[in-house]
């Protein structure tokens, strides 16, 4: 005698007809947008950055790797990577650190604390370009911030995107002024997603405030804050159009980013090839980075999401 439940099929499994064709027409105009504005633009750019191309008809003089080679032995391409980096180092030990600090502490049941956190996330909602005018007329002569910002710099009012020694850590200063409210609130919603229980449990086995948060909030966080850390991170390869707009990348290519120095070449000496060199450069350390970051860091946070929504299916 058959199983009853058997004959009828398990639910779910079957598909509707016309099922594929529906999912189809769905996907193509996503698909077509994507291979239309992502795919295309990265394969012309590579195919450009393999010729000595000005931008104009078609590349035709083939250098292969030269474009490459070029970029690895200029001084000024090595030193947007070591700007790069000290960008993203000093964002990982100042920035993030204090964010998550404040965001602590804005979750305290302060007195107007919904007021703090609409001024800190204010700035995030400019745009780069109107963020670094504005910071253009701060350091201005003659304006009070300006001048207590600039001698806080050790340089004079004005002249502290003019110094080479002052214009990355003023560059920085914008930055994270732009940024750290978008840090912020993620990690305040994440604080705000730790149940009280666990922390009342910490208080009632003797655990003290740091204790708790160390043990407990931190942990808990981390996976906000592993998330803040790569935002930060691409975010400061791509750097542009608020260095651009601020310093040009100068003085002297002290504040230079390889964004500014591909459009440099690419816009402003019509050698397209080699800026597109740079451009492919820049896609594969950020694809290189996103890859290990997701196989190494971000894989446990993906295995226990996985885990959790199969417990709870």
């Amino acid at each position: 005698m058959a199983h009853p439940h058997r004959s009828a099929g398990r639910p779910g499994r079957r598909r509707r007809p016309g099922h594929r064709g529906t999912l189809a027409a769905l996907l193509t105009p996503s698909l077509a947008l994507f291979l239309l504005l992502v795919v295309a633009p990265i394969v012309v750019a590579g195919y450009a950055s393999l010729h000595k191309w000005n931008g104009f008809g078609l590349p035709e003089n083939f250098v292969g790797l030269d474009n490459y080679t070029r970029a690895f032995g200029d001084p000024t391409f090595r030193g947007d990577l070591w700007r790069g980096l000290l960008l993203i180092v000093l964002s990982l030990v100042i920035q993030l650190p204090a964010a998550l600090g404040l965001a602590m502490l804005l979750h305290q049941p302060l007195k107007g604390r919904s007021v703090y956190r609409l001024v800190f996330f204010a700035p995030y909602v400019l745009s780069e370009v109107t963020t670094a005018v504005l910071f253009t007329l701060v350091f201005s002569p003659n304006r009070g911030l300006g001048d207590a910002i600039s001698r806080w710099l050790g340089a004079d009012a004005g002249a502290v995107f003019a110094d080479p020694d002052t214009v990355l850590f003023a560059v920085f200063l914008v930055v994270s002024w732009k940024y750290f409210g978008l840090h912020l609130m993620l990690y305040l919603a994440a604080r705000q997603g730790i149940p009280k229980e666990l922390h009342e449990a910490a208080t009632t086995d003797g655990a003290s405030g740091w204790q708790a948060f160390r043990h407990v909030t931190l942990p808990l966080l981390g996976p906000t804050i592993r998330i803040s850390v790569f935002l930060s991170v691409i975010g400061t390869v791509q750097l542009f159009d608020m260095v651009w707009v601020l310093t040009g990348g100068g003085p002297i290519h002290a504040s230079e980013t390889m964004a500014v120095t591909m459009y440099r070449y690419g816009f402003g000496r019509f050698e397209v090839g080699y800026a597109s060199a740079i451009s492919i450069i820049m896609f594969v350390l950020s694809l290189v980075f996103a890859l290990f970051y997701q196989r190494v860091v971000l894989r446990r946070d993906t295995e226990g999401a996985l885990t959790n929504q199969g417990v709870q299916g």
